[in-house]
């Protein structure tokens, strides 16, 4: 029987409708693999959310990481925490008594043979895909072997963010493949097009670029597949993205705005906490809370909602009714071009711990479709070539999926297989 193996390749912000001219090597892998038509991204469409539904494959509700920033209950009340810096896992821990709620990919595999996920974005989207290192970590901010051992020097992975990092780690990353005949999952997380797309304007020749850039990383793990293939290896390819990108054409500083209508007591009191996630925001408070009702009533009259869910709407949203989860808001949007041309503007939810404008360039977290429609292809396996699947598919899915082609249950997962929905769209 041959051995299986299974390699996940993300082009973080890379949306499904600016696949064309510059992703040659995605036009090829869409002749030879299955396309989603209508892959999703989660709510909020942050890059560290997604990273742990796709490690877990459950929504934040389930998992509970709910933002690249997120409110936590301390001791002293509620707080907005940054997921990104790498001490945000033990933060969370503290606060909550785990680092995810479930079982990731890597925990779930640990009997079978070694995962390693290669990550250019920030490290609270690499730590989160397996917080407990059960696999191999690799990130500037610190790489790891399983077991939690460090990894420094040539052993680590000392990249910037962008193209030229992506590149080398691609690199790392097909070398690892071909040389650990033990490793059952392979996950490439690239920085690129995102980190272009946030200095950049969405369209410009900077960001096709970069999309060009994710694209040449692609057509490498493609010839590293090819490679093990070649091997005798049954080897499924998932390729795809987290989220899409909007321009910001305005911002609102929400917590500001709060306490001006009178709704905070002061702009970092913890009556109330806004959680800012790019374009959208969590806004966190305890149950005896006195405002809630006027509150819904006065955000749903503001020009930069576009969105919200409270309550019992917030399971639609895939996130949890709690003190750190109250409403949930999508920053407003259209369909308006930028000055590129390119469709799909919102407003920006300013994090008041970065001294950022993102006004003209790309951010991202809401509910827009710009933002929500990602892309996925995937190769081998059951999949045929040239085919494609109409259902709307999630970032959940890609577990089940992994699980299955390695024949491995995947209870208590939210997504399903894929390859059940590629079986019925053949009428199998």
């Amino acid at each position: 029987m041959p051995k299986k193996r299974c390699v996940v390749v993300i082009c973080d912000s890379l949306r499904n409708d600016l696949l064309g001219p510059s992703t040659p090597t995605l036009t090829i892998l869409e002749q030879s693999g299955t396309r989603a038509l209508q892959a999703r991204a989660v709510f909020p469409s942050t890059t560290r959310v997604s990273a742990a539904s796709v490690a877990t494959g459950c929504y934040p509700e389930q998992h509970g990481l709910l933002g690249n920033t997120m409110i936590l209950p301390e001791a002293e009340g509620l707080v907005a925490r940054s997921v990104g810096k790498p001490e945000f896992r033990e933060q969370l821990h503290a606060a909550t008594g785990a680092y995810l709620r479930v079982p990731t990919l890597a925990q779930r595999l640990k009997a079978r043979g070694t995962t390693a996920i290669y990550s250019n974005v920030s490290p609270g989207a690499a730590y989160f895909f397996d917080p407990e290192c059960h696999g191999y970590v690799f990130h500037r901010a610190g790489s790891y072997a399983p077991g939690g051992k460090a990894l420094s020097g040539d052993q680590g992975l000392e990249i910037s963010s962008g193209a030229a990092g992506d590149a080398h780690m691609t690199s790392r990353f097909s070398e690892h493949l071909l040389a650990d005949e033990h490793l059952v999952l392979g996950v490439l997380w690239l920085s690129e097009p995102d980190a272009s797309g946030h200095a950049v304007p969405l369209g410009s020749a900077r960001h096709q670029q970069a999309i060009r850039s994710a694209d040449t990383c692609v057509a490498q793990v493609l010839e590293t597949v090819s490679q093990l293939r070649e091997r005798g290896e049954d080897v499924l390819l998932m390729v795809g993205s987290d989220h899409g990108m909007v321009t910001i054409t305005n911002q609102v500083n929400i917590g500001h705005a709060l306490v001006e209508a009178g709704f905070k007591a002061a702009p970092y009191s913890r009556d109330i906490v806004v959680a800012p996630n790019g374009t959208a925001a969590v806004l966190g408070f305890n149950d005896d809370y006195p405002h809630r009702e006027t509150l819904l009533t006065w955000l749903a009259q503001q020009p930069w909602v576009g969105e919200m869910a409270a309550g019992g709407e917030l399971a639609d949203w895939g996130m949890p009714d709690s003190p750190s989860s109250r409403i949930a808001i999508s920053m407003a949007g259209d369909d308006a071009r930028n000055a590129e041309g390119l469709p799909g503007t919102a407003w920006y939810a300013v994090d008041p711990s970065e001294d950022k404008d993102y006004i003209g360039q790309g951010q991202h977290g809401g509910r827009h479709l710009r933002e929500r429609h990602s892309f996925l292809i995937i190769q081998g396996g059951d999949f045929a070539p040239s085919a494609q699947i109409t259902q709307t598919v999630s970032l959940v899915d890609y577990a089940p999926t992994i699980l299955r082609h390695l024949n491995l249950p995947a209870e208590g997962m939210q997504g399903r297989p894929l390859q059940l929905a590629a079986l019925a769209q053949a009428g199998v």
